[in-house]
């Protein structure tokens, strides 16, 4: 019954991590205090649930949880949870905190869904499931976002076109304007990346558990890293070198095409994403 609570208490840390980085990114591109605000507390709330299962099992072995990898590895999540915290309030460094949450969601999942912390063999291998589903979850639920930013950036261009000849009939009113077109698009795409880094990450645990002979270069691997780097490079021309309109959109609209070759294609030539046929 304890080792049932305290997987079902790490999987929701895990879940409000992933949200709360996710609107750490939004502050960090956009600096939105809302944003940070609400990051800060779902970050506040896994402090809360990672200090009680320390007590919890401290009162359990008795003794201080960091005599194996695995308790050490949980530790430092806290540390570094501890420590975003204290810099978010304190110093405000939002490039800190964020890449500090990042590589604290890294050792908090290898910790959670690593099957050698578990004593059932049961819930090792159910674990292990769980990791997948959130996985493929966060992958899906991110080419989401980048199709309906595809989409807005398809729209765009048509208004663009229309505008440019003139043509103002009904489709013209129908279609919204040029500027909420393109900032509908941006944030998809915001809200897109970090939640596909995410799944990466998990994505990359569960091969390495699952996966014999796992190969890092695996052709799906490096596809979805390639798209990680084209988004975030339309973050960054979007946000830093503040690039807008037509030549953004054509932009998005190449990047979505990347993902259909990545989604269909690709995959067909990975060692173990079979989940396509």
């Amino acid at each position: 019954m304890f080792e049932q609570t305290m997987t079902r208490l790490h999987e929701l840390m895990i879940v409000l991590y992933a949200i709360s980085i996710l609107f750490y990114f939004i502050d960090f591109l956009n600096k939105n205090r809302k944003a940070n605000q609400f990051a800060f507390w779902l970050l506040a709330i896994v402090w809360v649930l990672q200090t009680i299962f320390l007590f919890l099992y401290m009162i359990r072995t008795g003794r201080f949880p960091v005599l194996t990898i695995f308790e050490g590895l949980y530790f430092y999540a806290w540390v570094l949870v501890t420590l975003s915290l204290g810099i978010n309030r304190l110093l405000r460094v939002d490039f800190t905190v964020f890449f500090t949450n990042i590589l604290g969601f890294v050792i908090m999942a290898i910790h959670t869904f690593a099957p050698v912390q578990v004593e059932s063999r049961a819930i090792a291998e159910q674990l292990v499931s769980e990791l997948m589903l959130i996985h493929i979850t966060m992958a899906i639920l991110s080419y989401g976002a980048f199709s309906l930013s595809f989409v807005f950036s398809l729209l765009y261009l048509l208004q663009h076109k229309l505008l440019k000849e003139k043509k103002w009939g009904q489709r013209l009113w129908r279609i919204s304007d040029l500027s909420k077109l393109e900032k509908m698009s941006y944030i998809l795409n915001a809200i897109g990346v970090p939640m596909l880094l995410l799944s990466l990450i998990l994505g990359l645990q569960w091969a390495f558990i699952k996966v014999p002979n796992f190969l890092w270069y695996d052709p799906k691997i490096i596809g979805s890293f390639i798209l990680l780097v084209v988004y975030s490079n339309y973050l960054y021309i979007r946000v830093r070198k503040g690039m807008y309109g037509k030549s953004l959109a054509y932009l998005n609209v190449g990047a979505f095409l990347f993902i259909l070759v990545n989604f269909l294609l690709v995959s067909r030539f990975s060692t173990f994403h079979f989940w396509y046929s």
